[in-house]
């Protein structure tokens, strides 16, 4: 139910074209991001549809649901990595705005085990 927000970050280094996202943004230091709020948030509200987005944000924002449906099937290794570190903080000091992407992209839990099982995999 929470996995949401991870795959929303690792769609954030994709785009969707033939079988993988596009890997352009897979050199965005996730860990920068993760670590100062002032860079965080913008992206998560542009998830949410609350606030302004960068080129990255909008790729994000285009492709997290289809993350979420496929458990990533279409995501770049760095992604996947990038997912699960991002859905782990989010949960672990985003909550509220975990819940939120959640809400959106999965309001009835639909697609929970699919990108729960993708989660609970290890790198």
């Amino acid at each position: 139910m929470h996995s949401t927000v991870f795959l929303a970050f690792v769609t954030l280094v994709g785009f969707v074209s033939a079988d993988l996202y596009t890997d352009r943004y897979d050199n965005i230091n996730v860990e920068e991001i993760l670590e100062n709020r002032k860079l965080l948030v913008p992206y998560i509200k542009c998830v949410l549809e609350q606030g302004r987005c960068t080129p990255e944000g909008k790729e994000l924002r285009a492709n997290i649901k289809d993350a979420m449906q496929t458990g990533c099937t279409k995501c770049t290794d760095k992604q996947k990595k990038a997912a699960r570190k991002v859905v782990k903080h989010l949960k672990e000091k985003e909550e509220d705005f975990y819940k939120q992407i959640v809400s959106k992209y999965d309001p009835q839990d639909k697609f929970k085990p699919t990108y729960e099982a993708f989660l609970a995999k290890e790198d």
